[in-house]
């Protein structure tokens, strides 16, 4: 029998320890920390988003209720709620951010070989999207979007091949989602999969196409073009068109003074016709349609970490609050997900979170889990959404 480390333990364990504490030194995140450290801090917020705390009442109430399993935890004691509303006020949510960068750099090697990635090319391929995060404008002034409403955004680029998010920005709901373009370091020779939202032709041309990278992104109707050439093409495929054009509206052509290409295609499940604009010229017609399609894999991103973490309900309303649940929300999503690759379990992402949070206090090998089939079937007959699965 196993008597060991908590669950809970077992998967902080998994927390480079050297480069979290460079994290909190850097922003001096423990100064005068008597009650509460950052390490503490991220524990704590952790198990809130594991077990989806609804409030700081729950979190204490249920810390309260487990306080004799705390210690083989690695929690000291019981947290009471004024004291973790300070710290998520207080600390720089920057320490979280960067803890982020770091177990995105442990992760991504983990996932490169294991995705249903559907073209095939060598070159790295990113998604970049945003996802809108309502908010209560009584409660967060600052954040005003529209409507009297409020939110916040979290704009991220996904490296498609792995499903790992390797940068993301969060900022006020007010901002465009073309303006995060510009923080995002372009690689050369890279692609980028954008939906129509981001065209900015002078974004598009001097950011991506400069710099020797790529672009797949959907046409706006209202777009005015003329065509130059149009390629052969293989009509049982549900390509429609191939054609090199250029614009030819007057602020467009000088914004994005060169050819583009333009990829008809129909998509016969649904009978819905797309037109997809690119700067490559070299890939076969296809397979920029296939490049358009993972783009998907972060709309289930943002669709997973919804679902199964804690940040549609906030736990402070300054914006360090904010800031500080979402990052460490992601933290926790990367640490599980190296987590999983690192024991070699076989079940997908949402069903080992999901037996994560039912089982965090049990002095159990994580490994034993999953060979309770009883639990597991039990798990996944729920509605679940995972991006490992096909």
């Amino acid at each position: 029998m196993y008597t060991g480390k908590t669950v809970f333990a077992q998967l902080m364990k998994f927390i480079p320890e050297y480069e979290f504490q460079k994290c909190v030194d850097l922003y001096k995140g423990d100064y005068r920390a008597r009650k509460l450290t950052c390490r503490e801090q991220f524990l704590v917020m952790s198990f809130a988003q594991l077990t989806q705390r609804e409030s700081l009442r729950d979190i204490e109430n249920c810390l309260i209720a487990f306080s004799n399993k705390l210690y083989h935890s690695g929690i000291k004691k019981p947290v009471p709620k004024s004291t973790l509303a300070d710290a998520n006020e207080k600390r720089n949510w920057q320490i979280h951010a960067d803890f982020a960068q770091i177990l995105i750099k442990h992760a991504r090697p983990l996932y490169l070989d294991d995705n249903d990635f559907r073209v095939e090319i060598d070159n790295m391929v990113y998604a970049f999207d945003s996802s809108t995060i309502d908010l209560c404008l009584s409660l967060f002034p600052w954040a005003k979007f529209h409507h009297e409403k409020a939110a916040v955004k979290m704009h991220t680029l996904m490296d498609v091949r792995g499903s790992i998010p390797i940068f993301i920005d969060i900022t006020e709901g007010a901002v465009h989602d073309v303006n995060a373009l510009d923080s995002i370091l372009v690689e050369p020779g890279s692609y980028y999969i954008i939906d129509k939202g981001y065209v900015d032709f002078k974004r598009l041309y001097n950011l991506i196409h400069l710099k020797r990278a790529f672009f797949v992104t959907r046409s706006k109707q209202n777009m005015k073009y003329h065509v130059e050439t149009s390629a052969p093409i293989d009509e049982s495929t549900g390509l429609i068109g191939d054609e090199i054009i250029r614009l030819s509206g007057y602020k467009s052509s000088k914004l994005y003074p060169e050819t583009l290409r333009l990829v008809t295609y129909e998509d016969y499940a649904t009978s819905v016709v797309y037109s997809f604009m690119t700067n490559d010229f070299d890939l076969p017609a296809l397979s920029i349609a296939e490049l358009y399609r993972e783009r998907w894999k972060i709309e289930i991103f943002f669709k997973w970490i919804k679902q199964r973490l804690r940040i549609k309900a906030f736990y402070g309303t300054s914006f360090n609050a904010v800031a500080c649940q979402i990052w460490i929300a992601i933290c926790t999503y990367l640490l599980i997900a190296i987590a999983k690759k690192r024991l070699d379990l076989s079940v997908t992402l949402y069903t080992f979170a999901q037996t994560l949070g039912l089982t965090l206090f049990e002095k159990t090998n994580i490994k034993e889990l999953f060979d309770n089939k009883s639990l597991l079937n039990n798990i996944a007959n729920e509605s679940q959404l995972s991006i490992w699965d096909s």
